[in-house]
């Protein structure tokens, strides 16, 4: 029986992502639920050319709305204010110099190619199912930083409005979920219109703060901590650098914003570049700066003002009434203090809400091979968050990131080496990256035993098994050996687990000319939907007359029996 190599269906690339074909066949639910992208926003694949209509500047802008969180400013008093501010500021440059390292390539890939953090890390290094354990590390991410934010939210509005913690918690939470229901279009209005009026809000009392009081500069410069020996220290450097590597799982979040980029021209290229380095691993410039910021804010609330305000000069909301107070009246000061913090709360918790239902509807999708609706792990999500707020964990906070930052740690550092190093310098590892079900192996060695040995070993420095001299020095570890190993077992492996198969049976190149994902389109034979080519493949089951079939990536993640994944490739 002859098979037909010809395409049987590509439509024009202006017909809309996602419409049905007249008279194709019916579609199974749960294709069709994820298929609906004004909800779902392109939840378990590629983000196809039709819908990505913003420019590269709208994209940034609204990627880095992301990062208006207030935790930097607690972070940056908690680690100064146990190490001083030399060690904390050298610790803060130490991790801000790691985390753009390895963002930049991790960026790269996710606006070139159009996928998030998760399709990434499938083909360098992890497998497709490999990387479901990286996901569960991201949405812990997502829902630590989204209790913190929601716990600063609810300190302003039990300060500003004397509403109870446990009913902020409540608020903080709530509130964010009408916003996210609707994906990327909503939230790049809402982080673009916000953006002016918390720059100012944000700025404008720093400035004063300079301008009117410049001996707070010596006198930050001075601080010398609470061990009051704030002379430098590597171990307090590293013990500083690794709560704020912390945030290294950020990048994920930028890129799920990053994805949504337009394809890279001629034309654009200085834009497309500008906004790639600025909204991906840039990020955590703004991060450092606003680090440092929070600890000139805290040393000058200890310096001399309000004693409540120095007793809590570790809390953003009480930072920022504190120096609105040196400009304006108490109630003025009070009522900015309090929208300066709920704008920033929902700027970035929409965010965390967003990616972590992203996050947790991957692993569940393809473990289960059932798809629930991104709503559903919305509210997961949203609930775990809730459960830490009223657990207090903002007391305990230095210890929750320092641990958390070492899995962080072994999970970026491993796919930016892969990237780096396997795909462009060794040339062992696919350097188009891949995530379509049946073209990988369920689990690659290079990336997975990679990034368990080195968060494993790095947590067991972090709690102190190699005894206290080695403890502080965890991040060291977690990033040498995340960077070593993945080279070292793609070559003792020969590249042998990247691909299940080289040929996905399409004959029309991925890529166009301009090294973009291609935007044909193609039809799916399992739910009658239009696909671009980047999230198709060939169906192992053929038409009714031999003729050849295609299936998108989505519906084949769903595909309970397994009986359209093409066969391993010999």
């Amino acid at each position: 029986m002859s098979v037909n190599t010809t395409p049987s269906r590509i439509e024009p690339a202006n017909r809309a992502e996602g419409s049905h074909v007249p008279g194709g066949p019916a579609a199974p639910s749960d294709a069709m639920s994820a298929a609906r992208e004004s909800l779902e926003d392109y939840t378990l694949r590629f983000a196809p050319r039709s819908y990505r209509q913003w420019g590269p500047g709208v994209v940034a802008t609204s990627a880095l709305g992301g990062i208006a969180y207030l935790a930097d400013f607690s972070i940056g008093a908690s680690i100064g204010m146990a190490h001083g501010t030399v060690n904390a500021i050298l610790g803060i440059l130490v991790a801000a110099v790691i985390i753009f390292t390895t963002g930049f390539p991790l960026a790269y890939y996710a606006a070139r190619y159009n996928i998030d953090l998760d399709l990434i890390t499938r083909g360098s290094g992890f497998g497709y199912y490999g990387s479901v354990v990286t996901n569960i590390i991201f949405a812990t991410f997502t829902f630590i930083f989204f209790a913190l934010e929601g716990a600063i939210m609810a300190q302003g509005l039990y300060l500003g409005l004397g509403i109870p913690l446990w009913a902020g918690y409540a608020i903080s939470t709530i509130m964010v979920i009408p916003l996210v229901i609707y994906g990327m279009r909503t939230l790049t209005k809402l982080q673009v219109w916000t953006t002016p009026l918390w720059l100012v809000l944000m700025v404008v009392p720093m400035v004063y703060l300079v301008a009117t009081h410049p001996e707070s500069v010596s006198s930050f410069l001075e601080y010398q901590g609470e061990s009051g020996d704030g002379r430098p220290s590597f171990a307090a450097v590293m013990l500083a650098a690794g709560v704020c590597l912390s945030l290294m799982a950020q990048i994920a979040e930028q890129i799920d914003y990053l994805r949504f980029m337009p394809p890279k021209t001629a034309a654009n290229a200085r834009s497309w570049w500008g906004a790639v380095i600025l909204a991906g691993p840039g990020w955590v410039i703004f991060g450092a700066v606003k680090q440092i910021t929070g600890l000139f804010i805290a040393v000058y609330l200890l310096a001399g003002l309000d004693p409540l305000a120095s007793a809590n000069a570790d809390q953003p909301v009480h930072q920022f009434l504190g120096v609105y107070r040196e400009m304006m009246p108490a109630w003025l000061a009070m009522v900015l203090a309090v929208v300066l913090v709920v704008i920033s709360q929902i700027k970035i918790n929409v965010t965390n809400a967003y990616s972590g239902s992203l996050a947790w509807t991957n692993s569940f999708t393809r473990i289960t091979k059932h798809y629930p609706g991104r709503m559903v792990f919305v509210l997961v999500n949203l609930g775990i968050a809730l459960v830490l707020m009223e657990a207090n964990m903002f007391d305990f906070l230095n210890t929750v990131l320092g641990f958390y930052a070492n899995c962080a740690m072994a999970w970026i550092v491993t796919v930016a080496s892969d990237i780096a190093i396997n795909k462009y310098l060794l040339k062992i590892s696919p350097k188009v990256p891949e995530f379509r079900r049946g073209m990988l192996y369920a689990v690659n060695p290079v990336g997975f035993v990679s990034m368990l040995v080195s968060a494993g070993i790095s947590i067991a420095i972090f709690f102190g098994a190699f005894g206290p001299t080695v403890q502080p020095f965890s991040p060291i570890f977690a990033v040498g050996i995340a960077l070593v190993l993945p080279p070292v077992l793609a070559v003792a492996t020969r590249g042998r687990y990247y691909l299940r198969r080289t040929d996905d049976g399409i004959d029309l190149p991925m890529l166009d000319a301009d090294g973009n994902p291609a935007a044909d389109r193609l039809t799916c034979h399992v739910t009658g939907l239009e696909f671009e080519r980047p999230d198709m493949l060939a169906s192992a089951v053929p038409g009714p007359d031999g003729d050849r079939q295609y299936i998108s990536s989505l519906a084949l993640a769903t595909d309970k029996t397994g009986r359209y994944v093409l066969p391993e490739q010999r």
